[in-house]
């Protein structure tokens, strides 16, 4: 992808960037992901899945907010 492409991809708010923005950028590879079965409550599934696409990517943000918030607590 070339600058102007980006420039015309790009949302307005990014317009007014410093030059050297993105120099210490690094590229972050995301953890894998395994698919589970797992028992949810119908309740808890129908307002996850009422927030729209993707309810269970935001599904997972909550588990793992839930998980570094307690890791290193002892149980």
């Amino acid at each position: 992808m070339g600058d102007a492409e980006i420039d015309a991809t790009s949302p307005p708010e990014l317009s007014d960037l410093p030059d050297d923005f993105w120099g210490d950028a690094e590229v972050v590879l995301p953890p894998s992901k395994e698919a589970i079965s797992m028992r949810v409550d119908q309740d808890v599934l129908e307002w996850f899945r009422s927030q729209g696409p993707r309810y269970q990517t935001r599904m997972n943000a909550v588990l793992r907010s839930y998980m570094t918030i307690t890791k290193g607590r002892s149980h």
